[in-house]
């Protein structure tokens, strides 16, 4: 196996490159970049006013409209990184999988059976979703005047396959967890499938201008070591390895993508997660950066401010964020929210928390 994190190439130069890449590549920068999960998206009116006429699937599809809902935040904050608009789901459809939102995720037809498993197709890399690499490529040709870097995204197996096994959103994802324990051949096929379709999903992005990838671990946090360790960390492995030394387009030339791992309420996993060969590890709320650190030495740490502060006061926002900004001081750091921003967001509150972070000089407060 890799190293658990790469250093950039030497000939591809860090001093030239944004903010973003250079603290996701393990820079300790002058002050943290900030972006926010779910940032182009519903808290948003600009983006409310494309849902009114737009299905979530037609935004999805459309690349002229995926890519102005990316753009919509960028123009209005000016964030150090966008993402691209999407769903962890898109690349389900072409595996024979029939999915509505109402308004989660809900699967027609959910796979309780080897023999179901075994139906499924894996498309070719062409095929998953040529809507989403067209919209990467507007996205970017929008974004170069700014130089600001385009992040990717996916699903992990394993929270993929929560959902097809569960069907939809749960509080316990009982059938999903049983699943498991019962049939373990089917769910290791399930398995070895998703992997191949991620592996070729965010391929594809890489290929198409995404200048990172972020893979989401949403239901990680449901294991316990030892069902992670069989379940989730060989796959989750596989991706990232495949990944691994992957070249997009930058205004410099070529330059590779820094890989982010995010698995919510998963603090008790940590000690397994560490061994994922990523450069970016995205933390929820649950504990201080401080704690986190020492688990993944090297590495750069992302987040991880609750997202409920946003909906508190000014103040509030100031003392919550600065607190996040002095636990991600030590190692590199970038600031987000430990999760998606909420909808009841007021956006003139994302605009404050950008304006603490900006002003929070790391390179001063480190010598505190």
């Amino acid at each position: 196996m890799e190293p658990a994190a790469r250093k950039l190439k030497p000939a591809t130069g860090q001093a030239r490159l944004p903010l973003f890449l250079r603290a996701a590549w393990g820079q300790d920068t002058p002050r943290a970049p900030i972006w926010v999960m779910r940032q182009a998206g519903r808290y948003l009116p600009e983006y409310r006013e494309i849902k009114s006429k737009a299905s979530f699937w037609e935004m999805c599809r459309t690349p002229e409209l995926a890519a102005e809902i990316t753009l919509q935040p960028i123009r209005r904050f000016g964030l150090d990184a966008a993402i691209i608009f999407n769903d962890i789901m898109t690349p389900l459809p072409p595996m024979g999988v029939e999915i509505e939102f109402s308004p989660g995720p809900v699967i027609q037809k959910p796979l309780r059976s080897l023999k179901e498993i075994e139906a499924l197709t894996v498309p070719s890399q062409a095929e998953i979703a040529p809507f989403l690499e067209a919209a990467i490529k507007l996205a970017r040709h929008e974004l170069e005047p700014t130089g600001t870097p385009l992040i990717g995204f996916g699903g992990a197996p394993l929270t993929l396959a929560t959902y097809l096994v569960q069907g939809s959103g749960s509080k316990d994802f009982e059938h999903f967890r049983v699943f498991l324990r019962t049939e373990p051949k089917a769910a290791h096929l399930l398995l070895e499938k998703l992997t191949e379709l991620s592996i070729r999903y965010l391929k594809a992005q890489i290929e198409a201008g995404a200048q990172a990838v972020q893979l989401f671990d949403s239901w990680a946090g449901l294991h316990d070591q030892r069902t992670y360790r069989e379940f989730a960390l060989p796959y989750n492995r596989r991706v990232f390895e495949a990944l691994s030394g992957l070249e997009t387009t930058s205004p410099n030339g070529l330059s590779e993508a820094p890989r982010i791992y995010l698995a919510v309420g998963s603090s008790h996993l940590y000690p397994v997660i560490q061994e994922l060969p990523c450069e970016v590890f995205s933390l929820d709320w649950r504990m201080e950066l401080g704690q986190i650190r020492s688990f993944f030495p090297g590495r750069t740490l992302q987040g991880n401010l609750d997202p409920t502060v946003l909906l508190a006061s000014l103040p509030v926002i100031t003392e919550e964020a600065e607190r996040v900004l002095q636990g991600g001081l030590g190692g590199p750091h970038i600031f987000n929210l430990g999760h998606g921003i909420l909808r009841e967001t007021p956006p003139e509150h994302l605009a404050h928390l950008i304006r603490v972070v900006r002003a929070f000089d790391r390179q001063q407060a480190n010598q505190r």
